[in-house]
């Protein structure tokens, strides 16, 4: 309640764009209570109207429709709207601006000419005038006539608690309270009609096919759902596969798709949606997504050509199918793409705790269990009583006091092993794969290296491939939506917007339809170059780079502080104690933003270099080597890289985790021998792409890693899922030798 006595956010814009309205009072109507507020409003607007002034063109007719159709001055109201547009002057590829507050004027108009109900009105109007616009124009429309009629009536109900017991207000706040009223009184009227009237128009423009099934060749159902355009003949069809479950949102997808000109098709994981078979993630996708890919080519509205697009598990789906190479499969546009036992649920060998409520939430129902994954105060919960309690990493489900039986088989298979190699392609299988691929990833998305390792693996195997990646300052979530101005507190530059899905799509017209290749993807690797606000492009990952520096980590002269340097320091020594029996750390949780003041000390040792004497731009993978002995059988290594600019804050670049049992090969663990000299080689990194600013630095944080967000691994050479507390012993000690090394790659 005490948030419902703040100003509105468009109150308060108002107070700060229109102070000519702060000297001016109006008085107010009685009745601002009940059904009274319907009667006394109209009479409000009509005498804001008649004092209301602004020299901001566009902001006057803004303010001055809305007005109007509180006053039922809807023809006025129309008017002014059509006025605001034509100053706007969008596109026509664009819905037409406040699209829903012009059909709720044309209803009232048409209502009171004809004596109509308002919802006959209405529906003949959104009928006419929603069923003129084109497909795609009309799909962009929709969002318009959502959003939240609750939080309307808050901020209606905020701005009548600001004048509750008044006789005048400033004239501002009689505006913003009858702007207030205006949109909760039109979204209350037109959006109990929305559906049903979308559901017409949806059936006057497509054929829609919500139920489906598929068989699979073991005998499995796979629910699938069919959008086409009404009036077209065979198409090349567009396909998300998918776990998450979810009727309304990949509706609108495919929607989406046909009306690009394809058909539009999104299926469900066996036991998803209207299947009823038994779910298991991951393990069945292939076959399964191979099987719709067949159904639909076959089908007598489909040209015999399928694409794939979606991102995460949906881009997983796609390299799972190519896995199995369906003849009608044609082109995957991936985005940020999990690669299983790559870099989900673990990296680096390296379980990682935010897979673990990820089954629950996905293999629990045959749709998505949202409440439970949603319950964040439980996983913290878990998490720390785990870390803080030393108990086995396997218990997990014990702790948390529910089964979870995706998790716990994922625990029986720590090696890269062929439970794991069975989900998407492997050696040769990579060698086939003949179709044109999109690759979509950010250097804040976590899924980053399950996209560069389908993207190395495939080049690999099939040096002449057309793999095509494009990757900027997006993260895992925001990027599949839509880029924001911020992301995770870093403001991306204006090169950076770049409208993704729009991308996706022109490439599949450049591809289905021969339309020209995106200019964006110029080359096989495109990137932005942070701080540059441009976007850059080369043949191969390695040519990102014009040449390499190699830095040093060698410990400091002055105070132990730690320095890159030029110089090779092999004698030198820098030591790291972590004492897994001390878990006094159980409610630290990591930064949420990518820029920081300061760096997390469970990053390990920060090795700091030069002040940068000039612009220097960063550009591909990271490699190098760590020097080190340590007094375990193992360790869990984390390096980090960060800008450190004049003002102080630190910027996150890339990062690398590894196991070092599984650094040679992530098939089979061989454990270390404590006290001998180990050679460990930094490889397959993410990427790196960011000018830093003459009078940053570069800073290097390497450390073991021992946090309550991912597994803990205690050195003792046993299955770090089955290690406690009492398996810590004496603190882990890691001397990090001068001779190691990060070659980082530059671009001049």
């Amino acid at each position: 309640m005490k948030a419902l006595r703040k100003p509105a956010a468009w109150l308060a814009v108002l107070l700060v764009l229109s102070p000519w309205a702060s000297a001016q009072e109006i008085d107010l109507p009685g009745g601002l209570k009940g059904d009274g507020i319907d009667r006394a409003m109209p009479e409000l607007a009509r005498d804001a109207i008649a004092r209301y002034r602004d020299d901001d063109r566009a902001r006057f007719l803004d303010t001055l429709f809305r007005l109007q159709i509180a006053a039922g001055q809807q023809a006025r109201a129309i008017e002014s709207i059509e006025a605001l547009r034509a100053l706007r002057n969008d596109p026509a590829s664009q819905p037409p601006l406040f699209l829903q507050y012009e059909l709720h004027a044309r209803a009232q108009a048409l209502q009171s000419a004809r004596g109509l109900p308002y919802a006959q009105a209405w529906r003949q109007v959104f009928a006419e005038r929603f069923g003129a616009l084109d497909d795609a124009v009309a799909l962009r429309a929709e969002f318009s006539f959502g959003g939240s009629l609750p939080r309307w009536r808050s901020s209606l109900d905020a701005a009548l608690e600001k004048a509750r017991g008044r006789k005048r207000l400033p004239l501002a706040e009689a505006i913003g309270l009858v702007r207030a009223w205006q949109v909760h009184a039109a979204y209350a009227a037109f959006q109990p009609l929305f559906d049903a009237a979308l559901q017409e128009d949806d059936a006057r423009r497509y054929r829609i096919d919500n139920d489906v099934l598929v068989p699979t060749p073991d005998g499995a159902n796979i629910a699938v759902m069919l959008v086409r355009p009404a009036k077209a003949a065979r198409l090349p069809a567009l396909l998300q596969f998918t776990i998450y479950a979810n009727d309304a949102l990949y509706r609108r997808d495919a929607k989406a798709m046909a009306a690009r000109g394809y058909v539009g098709v999104a299926a469900y994981s066996r036991g998803k949606g209207r299947s009823q078979d038994a779910i298991a993630p991951f393990e069945h996708d292939g076959v399964d997504a191979a099987a719709v890919i067949d159904g639909v080519a076959a089908q007598p509205w489909s040209d015999g050509r399928v694409g794939m697009f979606g991102g995460s598990y949906n881009s997983f789906a796609q390299w799972a199918a190519l896995k199995h190479r369906p003849k009608a499969l044609k082109a995957i546009a991936t985005s940020a793409s999990a690669a299983p036992g790559i870099d989900i649920p673990m990296e680096g060998g390296i379980f990682l705790n935010f897979m673990y409520p990820w089954p629950l939430y996905t293999a629990s129902s045959r749709w998505l269990d949202d409440a439970r994954y949603g319950d964040t105060a439980r996983w913290a919960k878990l998490d720390r009583a785990w870390y803080a309690g030393g108990r086995a990493y396997r218990e997990r489900p014990v702790i948390d006091g529910a089964a979870n039986p995706v998790f716990a088989q994922w625990l029986r298979h720590p090696d890269y092993d062929a439970y794991w190699q069975a989900m998407i392609p492997q050696g040769d299988a990579f060698a086939a794969i003949d179709i044109p691929v999109l690759a979509t990833t950010g250097y804040y998305d976590g899924a980053q290296a399950g996209v560069l390792h389908y993207f190395r693996e495939h080049l690999r195997h099939r040096p002449q491939a057309d793999h095509t990646l494009l990757i900027g300052p997006f993260e895992h979530t925001s990027m599949q939506t839509g880029v924001p101005p911020v992301v995770q507190g870093y403001a991306v530059d204006p090169a950076a917007r770049v409208d993704l899905q729009a991308l996706r799509l022109d490439w599949f017209d450049h591809v289905f339809k021969g339309a020209p290749k995106p200019a964006l993807l110029a080359d096989r690797v495109n990137w932005q170059a942070m701080g540059a606000d441009a976007w850059r492009h080369a043949p191969t990952l390695e040519a990102m780079a014009t040449r390499t520096q190699r830095l040093y980590l060698v410990p400091g002269a002055e105070q132990g502080a730690n320095a890159l340097s030029l110089q090779a320091q092999p004698q030198a020594g820098t030591l790291q104690r972590v004492d897994f029996g001390d878990r006094s750390d159980a409610d630290w949780t990591p930064p949420p933003n990518v820029l920081n003041k300061a760096l997390d000390p469970h990053l390990g040792l920060a090795f700091v270099g030069d002040v940068l004497a000039k612009d220097t731009e960063l550009a591909g993978a990271f490699s190098g080597v760590l020097d080190f002995t340590v007094n375990k059988h193992d360790l869990d290594i984390a390096i980090g890289i960060y800008e450190l600019n004049a003002a102080g804050e630190y910027l996150d670049l890339a990062y690398w985790l590894q196991r070092a049992s599984y650094n040679v090969d992530r098939r089979q663990r061989r454990l270390l021998q404590p006290g001998a000299a180990q050679h460990l080689e930094v490889k397959d990194t993410r990427l790196l792409g960011r000018k830093l600013a003459a009078g940053s630095r570069i800073v290097v944080t390497l450390g073991a890693i021992k946090q309550p967000d991912r597994q803990l691994n205690l050195g003792s050479g046993k299955d770090p899922s089955d290690e406690t507390i009492a398996d810590a012993g004496a603190p882990l000690e890691i001397r990090w030798r001068g001779s190691s090394y990060l070659d980082l790659p530059l671009r001049e």
